[in-house]
């Protein structure tokens, strides 16, 4: 029989803030982190708007002792490495990277393993220039044979691993000791739910008693925003003065007009049932640990359009449908027992009618009685990180039987209960949080009551 899972750490990192209470404190209170773009000068860009991480140093989460490492670290690998810090003390899990000296760890490491979704990493511009400039030839065009011959040369010789998808997992299993399964999917936003998943697979087979899972990613460097902006979606509409970026975002809307570029992501922790009440008992008088949430049902698909050649969403939902009606089938509930949903809601408008419909298909005339609560108004859109920040506040919610605010939805689209609305208490039972990434793959997770 599979075993049963919990998740008992939390650690976003988003345009809000850092950690959990940061973030949910934030989203009670409705705020949103769209703002001019201060990392980079966008103002040639269509849009200029993004949700920066603010004072973020990711020294505060790395062990002394690792710390040289820190300067082969994107800023997507610096998020990962954070959020598991948190993540991993929000457990109150002890790890060779929270310890301060030698001493006995929570779980052996091979019992220990780590899922991490990662996004496509850009390359730093300044890092890439001093290489280019040598490349040229006598008429100060890029050659190829002199960027083999000369340039390359000028990158420091371990740039690459500073750029590779799955040293996000690389850098948080080394720093934690976490020696079991380990696994990197690069799925677009669908990048942390699906490592969620796998990681919810490892645990109930026995093959660890505990994960690292979820995602990060920020694309707000040029050359990433730069891929976005080609992408299209974005909402160009409103750059200040004229517009107002808190607004910029209004999933699920009649009058969507883009979404908005995010960094940050999420990482929780995964426990087998039975390990985490062992050390609860072990708590002795110490504060015992607690967990949020039951992940009770998975479940993943790929959606198709080939009139679009993929291009656009399937305008029906069907396979965002179908990985939903997976998750529940997992989980052994119907639609009926979902009391909240917090989807994707990016913004633009066809997507979030695609997803629309399949909320439509799964819950038919019952989808309006359950709230849909988009982060994406808050946080923009995070990304292979955007799964894993709903996977921690649909657990937190559970365990508050809180629901967040709703922003920038006073036009709701037919049928959905996603209007604009402020925090509020709740009677939760099941969450169904859910994620689908630009390529067309999707991932949903049930989750209920610990």
């Amino acid at each position: 029989m599979a075993r049963r899972v919990l998740i008992t750490g939390l650690g976003p990192i988003t345009g809000l803030g850092i950690g959990i209470d940061a973030n949910w404190q934030a989203m009670l209170l409705g705020r949103s982190a769209i703002a001019p773009i201060q990392a980079f000068d966008a103002s040639a860009f269509p849009c200029t708007l993004g949700a920066e991480v603010k004072d973020f140093k990711v020294q505060a989460y790395v062990p002394k002792s690792y710390r040289k490492a820190i300067k082969v670290m994107a800023r997507d690998i610096e998020l990962a490495v954070a959020a598991a810090d948190l993540a991993a003390r929000d457990a109150g899990l002890v790890t060779k990277g929270t310890l301060s000296e030698e001493g006995a760890t929570t779980y052996p490491p091979r019992r220990f393993g780590a899922n991490i979704g990662a996004g496509l990493i850009a390359a730093d511009l300044d890092e890439l220039t001093g290489a280019l400039v040598e490349a040229r030839d006598d008429h100060g065009q890029f050659d190829f044979a002199k960027w083999g011959a000369q340039g390359m040369g000028h990158l420091t010789p371990l740039w690459l691993l500073k750029y590779l998808p799955n040293m996000l997992a690389c850098h948080v299993t080394i720093i934690h000791d976490a020696q079991g399964p380990s696994n990197t999917i690069t799925c677009a936003e669908a990048s942390a739910s699906l490592s969620i998943g796998e990681a919810l697979r490892v645990i109930q087979r026995g093959d660890a008693d505990a994960s690292f899972c979820g995602g990060a990613e920020s694309k707000l460097n040029p050359m990433a925003y730069l891929r976005r902006i080609l992408n299209g979606g974005l909402n160009i509409t409103s750059n200040p003065p004229e517009g107002d970026p808190a607004k910029a975002v209004r999933p699920f809307c009649a009058t969507a007009a883009g979404t908005v570029v995010g960094e940050g992501g999420g990482l929780v922790i995964l426990e087998a049932a039975e390990t985490f009440e062992q050390r609860k008992a072990s708590s002795g008088d110490g504060t015992p640990p607690r967990a949020y949430a039951a992940v009770l049902g998975f479940g993943a698909s790929q959606s198709i359009h080939p009139q679009a050649r993929n291009l656009k969403p399937d305008p029906q939902g069907k396979g965002v449908a179908l990985a939903i009606s997976a998750a529940l089938r997992d989980a052994g509930v119907s639609p009926d027992a979902i009391d909240l949903i917090v989807p994707l809601g990016s913004g633009v408008a066809e997507f979030d009618q695609a997803e629309a419909a399949a909320l439509r298909q799964v819950f038919s005339t019952r989808l309006a009685q359950v709230p849909v609560v988009s982060l994406v108004p808050m946080v923009g859109n995070c990304g292979a990180g955007m799964g894993g920040i709903g996977a921690a506040i649909a657990a937190k919610t559970l365990a508050e039987q809180t629901l967040p605010a709703t922003l920038n939805c006073d036009q709701p689209l037919p049928g959905l209960r996603a209007a604009t609305a402020p925090s509020r208490p709740a009677e939760l039972r099941h969450v169904l949080t859910y994620t689908t990434g630009l390529g067309g793959q999707n991932a949903a997770l049930v989750l209920g009551r610990a």
